[in-house]
């Protein structure tokens, strides 16, 4: 078991890491030398290297869960490259590629007959082996285009996102926003999106990951992603604007809310206590993961948790309900990955270094999209340089299949030493 070392060991290695400190060297022994001698300056040490990850996909090009003769070129990659750290996807669209109860578990079960036995299990055996360390990866909120989840049928319509209009993402078609809005405003990513604040469906998701954690003792992490409400684009900044379209309105969730605060939902016209709704759907996606932790951490204290976390901070918490600064500064993550996926280098500049600086910023790892690159690899070069000059805690490509696809791109990050510090 190849677990991380606990949060205040984190820090030191992190501050070694991004050159902020260094081990003292060792005392010379002068006693055999003649008096006159001065102690001779240490060497300097070796560059110190940054974390690297890299997403693996269930669903990808690749599928390495369910073709295990594709592992040897997953290990061979990572080692080329300097990864340190694997997010390997194993939950998505309400599936699961792991023994699991409370998920659809059709995608284990087929993948386990391709390897033999159990295929993440086999992962984190191999990755251990080859130095590295593994993260399951899990969609949270988001069941992609799956409307026939199990998850659904069992707890039925309800643990959907309804918009201020009443309208289930259900009923969206092609679960983007109906016209006439959809002239102008979109669905940043389309799917069907569950409600934390429906007490079934966070239950249901506690339970799933901390059988995650139970069955996998192995793992080093659990890496979340899709915690959140869904995006709109154009994005409005808070329900008390009256404008644009949100998410949130079930009749389970307005009761709720009503009930807990005395106070009202916003209406299709604004009328409302905004403020006071925006910060109790933003606590529902806070409880949400603070409830995963505890309990994936009940059966292993060590096991890291981390988040790719939607770039922009203030847009995230405004519109999206994640305050992923408020996670690192209450210790529900170790480490959030930004995903910083821009072909803007000006604007991968600018951010990277926001990122960094702020609340939580020695915790933050820039996660770089090499799949913009896959025919510019010297674009994804300049970018590596760029996202490495900010010093952040680590780094972490997206993804592994793009990279598996792209022999130009493979082989310049190959060369570029991507993990030094």
């Amino acid at each position: 078991m190849s677990h991380f070392p606990g949060i205040a060991v984190a820090f030191a290695a992190a501050a070694l890491v991004l050159g902020c400190g260094a081990d003292e060297p060792a005392t010379p022994d002068v006693a055999s030398k003649p008096e006159a001698a001065a102690p001779a300056a240490p060497a300097p040490e070796a560059p110190r290297r940054l974390p690297l990850g890299l997403w693996v996909l269930a669903e990808g090009s690749q599928r390495v869960l369910e073709h295990p003769e594709r592992a040897d070129a997953l290990f061979r990659d990572a080692a080329a490259i300097g990864a340190s750290d694997l997010f390997v996807q194993v939950y998505r669209g309400g599936r699961a590629w792991f023994d699991s109860s409370h998920a659809d578990a059709a995608p284990y079960r087929a993948a386990s007959e391709a390897w033999g036995g159990d295929p993440l299990r086999a992962l984190v055996a191999r990755a251990h082996a080859e130095g590295l360390r593994l993260h399951a990866w899990v969609n949270v909120l988001s069941l992609a285009a799956n409307r026939d989840a199990r998850l659904l049928r069992e707890l039925g319509r309800d643990a959907v996102h309804v918009d201020r209009q009443g309208r289930s993402l259900l009923d969206y078609p092609k679960l983007d926003v109906p016209q006439p809005e959809r002239r102008l405003v979109r669905m940043g990513t389309p799917a069907v999106w569950l409600d934390p604040a429906v007490p079934a469906v966070a239950d249901r998701l506690v339970a799933t990951f901390a059988e995650l954690s139970a069955r996998y003792p192995e793992l080093d992490g659990l890496h979340f992603d899709y915690i959140r409400y869904p995006d709109v684009l154009p994005f409005s900044p808070g329900s008390r604007f009256g404008v644009g379209i949100d998410f949130g309105y079930g009749a389970a969730s307005r009761a709720r809310f009503e009930a807990e605060t005395g106070r009202r939902v916003p209406d299709a016209a604004g009328k409302g206590d905004g403020d006071a709704w925006d910060e109790w759907r933003r606590e529902q996606v806070n409880g949400l993961l603070r409830r995963i932790g505890e309990a994936a951490r009940a059966s292993d204290p060590d096991l890291w948790l981390s988040a790719a976390v939607t770039a922009y901070p203030e847009r995230a918490y405004l519109s999206l309900f994640q305050d992923w600064r408020g996670w690192l500064e209450d210790g529900l993550l170790d480490f959030a990955v930004v995903m910083l996926y821009t072909r803007d280098d000006a604007l991968l500049h600018y951010e990277s270094r926001a990122y960094t600086g702020g609340v939580g910023g020695e915790r933050v790892w820039l996660g770089l999209g090499s799949w913009l690159f896959a025919r510019r690899p010297e674009r994804a070069l300049a970018q590596l340089e760029t996202a490495r000059a900010a010093r952040p805690a680590g780094l972490a490509f997206f993804s592994w299949d793009s990279i598996a696809d792209a022999p130009a791109l493979r082989g310049a990050l190959a060369g570029s030493e991507p993990g030094g510090g």
